[in-house]
């Protein structure tokens, strides 16, 4: 038995008319009863009776026909379901962020959801260096993180750049000036990420000091921007940070680095061997976002 037999014999069912089946499934009329024939035989049941003047169903053919709309229609939607999850309509994308993407990342996820619904979206935070080790073994699709990324396994997507800002407790003598000079931290105690968790980005930071005469005094340090953030309004020290992250920390002094373009990337990176129409569909969006690859005034 075929799944051609199925809607050989629901045509017939419906039309109780060998004639009219025959021109609605486009086939001529002998080979639709040699078919419904052959099925008979093979069921070993009959399932329409025939006369001159009508066809009906047999009780066996009438609960055949009813398994069959059943079969038919669970194939139908199991082919709408793979045409579905090639086009990237369905299915699941594993994201990971930093704390500084929040932003694009809730841009992006508000378009993607919007026309795609029917991806389920895992989101985990994650360090760069965490999102570096989680795609290369294949437990997330794509990462949201600071460039650039030394992997030749990784392509990236260069999304936002951002000054790089000083963020002061709201009372610090030095809050009072509308820039500062990178020297004029010399003294400060800083709130820094380790080098495993951007690798790129700390040595940005600690080689700008070096250049302005002092070595960082770290005390303390912490492997996401929100914990940094959390110190510096609990004054304990000071950290480097990205202007977007003022509307989040109201209680905090943010302020720009005079006469510096030092500036944060943030990208999307995933696998370059990654073949997933989920995954495809998720960068198509990011690509297009208004937010791309545009940088936060320094003022």
């Amino acid at each position: 038995m075929e799944f051609r037999h199925l809607r050989y014999l629901v045509a017939v069912a419906e039309e109780l008319h060998f004639g009219r089946a025959a021109i609605r499934l486009n086939i001529s009329q002998p080979p639709l009863s040699q078919q419904i024939r052959q099925l008979e035989e093979e069921l070993g049941v009959q399932l329409f009776q025939r006369t001159k003047r009508d066809v009906r169903l047999t009780e066996a053919g009438k609960r055949i026909v009813a398994e069959a709309h059943q079969v038919l229609s669970q194939v139908d939607h199991l082919a709408k379901v793979a045409t579905q999850a090639s086009e990237g309509e369905i299915g699941r994308l594993s994201v990971a962020a930093v704390g500084g993407v929040n932003q694009i990342l809730a841009e992006t996820l508000r378009e993607f959801a919007k026309r795609y619904p029917r991806v389920h979206i895992e989101l985990l935070y994650m360090t760069t260096g965490m999102q570096i080790e989680s795609l290369r073994e294949g437990r997330i699709h794509v990462g949201f993180l600071n460039l650039p990324v030394q992997d030749p396994s990784l392509a990236t997507e260069s999304l936002r750049t951002e000054p790089l800002w000083i963020a002061l407790p709201k009372n610090h003598p030095l809050a009072r000036r509308p820039k500062l000079p990178l020297s004029a931290l010399a003294d400060q105690s800083f709130i820094l990420f380790p080098r495993r968790v951007s690798p790129g980005l700390h040595d940005l930071v600690t080689t700008m000091c070096r250049n302005a005469g002092f070595s960082l005094n770290v005390v303390h340090e912490v492997d996401n921007i929100v914990g940094s953030l959390t110190l510096v309004s609990a004054d304990l020290g000071v950290a480097f940070c990205t202007p977007s992250m003022r509307k989040l920390w109201p209680d905090i002094a943010f302020r720009p680095l005079q006469d510096s373009t030092a500036h944060v990337e943030y990208g999307a990176a995933y696998r370059r061997d990654q073949r997933l129409p989920v995954l495809d569909a998720f960068l198509r969006i990011v690509r297009k976002a208004p937010f791309a690859r545009t940088a936060e005034s320094h003022g």
